[in-house]
This record gives C-alpha cells, structure tokens and sequence, in this order.
C-alpha cells in the first residue's frame, strides 16, 4: 500500500490568525507536524498552502510545498485542488494531516491509511476518545 500525506495550512484562521507560524519550542506549528508526518509510512509529504509565508517557512526547513487558491472553505476543498495540481490518480489514498495537531502520532496516520485501503470507502476521518 502507498499513500501520500497532505498538509492543509492557511494564514487566514478566524481564531489564531497566522497559527500555522505560531512557534512552540522554537519550531513553527507546521514544521512539528509536518515532522510528524514524514515519520509515517508516507510516501510523500507535501504541505498545501495559499501563503507565501508559509510556503517559506516550509522551504526553509526542506518541505515541498503545494500553492491553492486563497478562497477554499475547508482543508479537505484544498487538497482537492492540490491533487488535481499534482495529477494524482483517482484511486491514489491521500491523507489529510491536520496542519494544527503537532502532536499527532505518525502510527495514527498509518492507520487510517490502513483503514482507507482496506475498505472500499472513498473518505475516513480519524478519531480518537477523549477522556
């Protein structure tokens, strides 16, 4: 099985304005996840991004990155875009790396990756309990 991971991220959180740049522990937010994600069973790891910034800081610590338009309502309408930039074939898993959980287990990435290809669902969401 081979799956890609993509990084939705944007400038524009009506919250935290610029949350993707926020540091912790002297990295951006993105850079931990994006960290997070190459230790997974990725074959690829792209961020997808509509910010120079970001599309920056990204370069700066060796990520690829994907440009989408500016206007997208969700994460998921941007990685649309992106692999239709990236000409990925319909069949081809991608997984949506939340671009704030910079703690997310790569393990918990593989696993939905699992769960897609072993289904025959087109979407999945991973979940956790909270206690």
């Amino acid at each position: 099985m081979t799956f890609i991971a993509l990084i939705p991220a944007r400038m524009a959180s009506s919250r935290l304005p610029g949350k993707p740049l926020v540091d912790i522990g002297g990295k951006p937010m993105i850079q931990r996840v994006y960290e997070r994600a190459v230790q997974s069973k990725a074959d690829q790891v792209l961020i997808v991004t509509d910010a120079a910034e970001i599309q920056e800081a990204a370069t700066g610590f060796g990520a690829s990155t994907v440009m989408t338009a500016a206007e997208h309502p969700s994460g998921t309408s941007r990685l649309a875009e992106a692999a239709s930039i990236l000409g990925l074939p319909d069949d081809q898993i991608v997984v949506n790396v939340q671009g704030d959980e910079p703690l997310i287990p790569p393990a918990a990435i593989d696993q939905l990756a699992e769960a897609i290809a072993a289904s025959s669902a087109d979407m999945a969401t991973l979940a956790s309990p909270l206690n």
